[in-house]
């Protein structure tokens, strides 16, 4: 062959099978046997071959890639996206299951009316070949937008009511309650809340489940303050919540980083975790266990569902799944020496 690249000729002769039956190998056609697709393969690794990705899509309509969209409607979507660990998670977990189909990811954000119209507009140009988004805000439009064009699409979250859509979610409920029940059973009586923002997917979801699980013992009222799932803002809402219940036995934040801002508080106040506060958090994410002292937190999968995300995505890009599809992942109370 000298110094030309590999042709689809070289790989069927090196395999001894026809031109037709390599191309339908690369490009990913399905009613070819399984013994023949591990020769071509074979083959294509032995000599080098490289297939020409243009030519590849002309084929198979399809761009190789799918869109890993951030979207948000408030103001604090740069602040949160680079502080929270969450995201990183996200890609930790979706990034293998696309390496493993030869399908590049591409990052896209959505932080506007004008951003999300033309986030819509590349992908219905062909940018890319489905698109999982992960909503920061209970009330983002994007998802309802990328359905409404007809593009697959998967969420990290519960779609809204009448969004036919996959989606991957955590029983949010179930994880407050073990955080509740775990205050309850090591004798804390005056527990309270650090809540999401209200705009967030999940605040309803973590608050209710906590406050129902308290309830079901007799307690009918839970101090609450919201934060803006930062070290910050679990700060302040701790310094308002001890100036307005300086009793309060218990702590329970929507995330760890307000968790981890909370106990940072009531060290400096002299106050000690947990000897006097026990606090909880959410996520078990790398903050719970940096946090001094480190947190006790329910475990939210994050890598497991991110990748969980991305097979059902590609599942129903390679017609594997006609309709969509969902996982909802069980929380794990993690207990640590915040609690």
């Amino acid at each position: 062959m000298g110094n030309r690249a590999p042709t689809l000729e070289d790989v069927a002769r090196e395999a001894g099978v026809s031109r037709a039956t390599v191309s339908r190998v690369v490009n990913g056609v399905r009613n070819v046997a399984p013994e023949i697709q591990r020769s071509v393969r074979d083959a294509i690794d032995r000599i080098g071959y490289t297939p020409n990705q243009a030519a590849r899509s002309l084929v198979t309509r399809r761009t190789g890639t799918v869109a890993l969209v951030l979207s948000a409607t408030g103001r604090s979507f740069t602040a949160r996206v680079f502080s929270d660990p969450f995201f990183g998670r996200v890609v930790d977990g979706v990034l293998p299951v696309l390496r493993r189909r030869e399908i590049q990811p591409v990052l896209l954000v959505a932080e506007s009316e004008q951003a999300r119209a033309q986030l819509v507009e590349y992908l219905r140009q062909g940018g890319a070949d489905g698109a999982l988004v992960v909503p920061l805000d209970e009330d983002d439009p994007l998802p309802s937008m990328l359905l409404v064009a007809g593009l697959p699409t998967v969420l990290f979250g519960r779609p809204r009511e009448g969004e036919r859509c996959g989606y991957v979610d955590l029983d949010n409920p179930a994880g407050a309650r073990l955080a509740a029940e775990h205050l309850w059973t090591t004798g804390r009586r005056r527990p309270a809340a650090i809540a999401a923002p209200v705009t967030a997917p999940t605040a309803g979801e973590r608050l209710d489940g906590f406050r129902d699980a308290l309830a079901a013992h007799g307690v009918t009222s839970v101090p609450v303050v919201r934060g803006r799932y930062t070290v910050d803002s679990g700060r302040r809402a701790m310094a308002r919540l001890l100036k307005d219940h300086p009793d309060l036995d218990a702590v329970f934040a929507a995330n760890d980083l307000m968790a981890q801002g909370a106990c940072q508080y009531l060290r400096e106040q002299g106050v000690s975790v947990p000897g006097t506060v026990a606090v909880v958090g959410f996520d078990d994410s790398v903050a719970a266990r940096k946090a001094r002292p480190q947190l006790t937190t329910v475990r939210q999968p994050v890598e497991r569902m991110a990748a969980a995300m991305a097979t059902l995505l590609v599942e129903q890009l390679d017609g594997t799944r006609t309709e969509p599809a969902s996982e909802v992942f069980a929380p794990v109370l993690v207990v640590r020496e915040s609690a």
